[in-house]
């Protein structure tokens, strides 16, 4: 696998991810990732990008109740 920026190779690591989403700040440390070697760049396989999907709706469901009536 080659990285789609630099070309250099790819292989299995962690990484922190973030984001940020309807009020709230989400950071998960060590989400297992291809990691280029030579830019840093990182992939997810579709079962993280599942999971980080799966937590960042839980999140936002449960964000709802610090929300300000409108």
């Amino acid at each position: 696998m080659k990285c789609m920026y630099c070309s250099g190779g790819m292989k299995r690591g962690t990484v922190t991810f973030h984001v940020d989403r309807k009020g709230f700040h989400l950071m998960l440390n060590a989400v297992p990732a291809w990691v280029c070697e030579q830019c840093g760049e990182s992939y997810f396989d579709e079962r993280e990008v599942d999971a980080i999907q799966d937590l960042a709706r839980a999140v936002e469901a449960k964000a709802e109740v610090f929300s300000l009536p409108g």
